[in-house]
């Protein structure tokens, strides 16, 4: 896990000042490393018989795809408002300053699907709370959440205090 975490730079005061950006594009530069990073991700989920991966926009896609794929799963996408085609569920959520909103479609999720919630990175844990509540209420049930790298001087566990998290590495 220490090459991943080398490759992982700090970029500070971005997207503004007081933020210390966590840039994973090294990592995904390097075939080794993302090859790395995808394959362990799944070796994690494996035991846990996912019928679903449900990613998070925008990274998690990265990070969701190869492992549907590599799980031989279905995957299902989290975005941001007005961004998917078809009828969509929605989620409100509180952030820091102000509140958000995901959507997904309404027929990606059925009772019985077991799902795992990929994203890059675990910061305050709102988003990622978000997503299980959107994915609880289909019916499916949320195996577990897995994150590349994760911020735990940001509590971001205590909002999925309910759930098994996974990060690969932390910061």
């Amino acid at each position: 896990m220490e090459k991943l975490t080398s490759l992982i730079r700090e970029i500070p005061d971005f997207p503004r000042p007081g933020i210390l950006f966590k840039d994973i594009t090294p990592l995904l530069e390097d075939a080794d490393a993302f090859h790395f990073a995808v394959t362990e991700m799944a070796t994690r989920a494996k035991g846990l018989r996912p019928t679903k991966i449900v990613s998070i926009e925008s990274r998690g896609f990265i990070f969701g795809a190869p492992l549907a794929y590599e799980l031989h799963c279905g995957l299902v996408i989290v975005r941001k408002p007005n961004k998917l085609p078809h009828k969509t569920t929605k989620i409100e959520y509180a952030l820091e300053y102000g509140v958000d909103r995901l959507e997904m479609h309404v027929n990606s999720l059925q009772k019985g699907d077991r799902v795992i919630i990929v994203d890059d990175l675990l910061a305050t844990g709102g988003t990622a709370a978000a997503t299980a509540e959107l994915v609880s209420r289909t019916g499916a049930s949320v195996e577990a959440l897995l994150f590349l790298c994760e911020l735990p001087a940001l509590h971001g566990r205590q909002k999925l205090k309910d759930y098994d998290v996974v990060s690969l590495v932390s910061f």
